[in-house]
């Protein structure tokens, strides 16, 4: 399937105003990318393979498919943090404020502060955030989208920064439970042995059945040109002040998840803000492998840069290898 660059009002809805201005940098190498990704999507088979790429600058935009849902799991955590942020800057939430976390606050695995408790009961918003942001703790996902309304609000600020293309519809808690065909979470599953140990106790048909579901479930997901939007907003300076910008994007930098996707695949003196997410794999079957994020390139230019992979055979390795291949191609491409 020969990969186009996707229309300017396409762009333009995506990704806001300011992607009216001409780039000033070298174009895309879009043969390049054409060919380049349709082979890394063949290796990639019998998984569905997004690779979509965005000139900061001047909004020029390359993908594959850029309007095709896929699972985010994680990567969902940059919006929550854009959207507490953005309660931060409006005054109606601190930083500092305290919270103290009950038996039904927690969440499923991956979660260290679901698996610590009650050792440690009380956190800050702030550090909240950056368990959710950087660690990909679900438990402080889930208790950041309670504080500031639940996935509703948070859909909501996404539409009204003109956001769209990317579904917030469920709590971790929810979603993690359903989309491994289990009942509702309980508090006594925090722990990975513990919630291995009930998923493993089901039918399997049920589970199997339910994984599948997942993989084509409209629910939690995200569409490339969705996921760029973002990213430029954000990057632009667009979403939030610029403390609270740098804050989130330095959260994103920090993140030691995630290294063998993106982050393999820069060019020397380049520089990723990025979020991760991973479902794991049941019955041989990885229903989302995904990194997206913002580079920095060594001269300055900024790009956007989104990879969704779902329904990999593969190993862990060779699906990250796959991400980090497709950051090399961009960054050949942008040379």
């Amino acid at each position: 399937m020969r990969m186009l660059l996707l229309s300017a009002v396409l762009i333009l809805v995506a990704c806001g105003p300011n992607e009216e201005t001409v780039a000033k940098t070298p174009p895309l190498d879009v043969k390049l990318l054409d060919k380049e990704i349709t082979l890394l999507a063949e290796r990639a088979a019998p998984a569905r393979l997004e690779v979509a790429v965005q000139n900061i600058e001047g909004g020029e935009m390359w993908a594959r498919n850029a309007v095709q849902a896929f699972p985010m799991q994680s990567v969902f955590k940059a919006p929550l943090g854009a959207a507490v942020l953005a309660e931060v800057d409006a005054g109606r939430l601190s930083l500092d404020e305290v919270l103290t976390l009950e038996d039904m606050d927690l969440s499923p695995p991956y979660s260290p502060i679901a698996a610590a408790w009650p050792g440690r009961a009380t956190y800050t918003v702030g550090e909240l955030l950056e368990r959710a942001v950087s660690d990909s703790d679900n438990t402080a996902a889930d208790v950041l989208m309670r504080r500031i309304g639940g996935p509703g609000v948070l859909k909501a600020w996404m539409v009204d920064n003109g956001i769209t293309g990317i579904r917030v519809d469920r709590y971790e808690r929810e979603l993690q439970t359903e989309a491994a065909g289990m009942p509702s979470f309980r508090p006594s599953w925090r722990t990975s042995a513990e919630f291995g140990k009930a998923w493993n106790a089901l039918p399997e048909a049920g589970r199997r059945a339910a994984w599948a579901a997942y993989m084509e479930d409209p629910r939690d997901t995200a569409t490339a040109s969705g996921a760029l939007g973002f990213l430029n907003k954000l990057s632009s300076g667009q979403l939030l002040s610029p403390a609270s910008t740098t804050r989130l994007l330095k959260l994103m930098t920090d993140t030691p998840r995630g290294d063998t996707r993106l982050k393999a695949g820069l060019p020397p003196g380049a520089t990723l803000a990025h979020k991760p997410g991973s479902s794991g794999e049941n019955f041989g079957i990885t229903a989302a492998t995904n990194d997206i994020g913002i580079v920095t390139l060594k001269d300055g230019r900024k790009y956007a840069v989104v990879v969704f992979l779902s329904g990999s055979t593969a190993d862990q390795a060779a699906q990250d290898a796959i991400i980090a291949d497709a950051m090399r191609i961009i960054a050949r491409a942008a040379d």
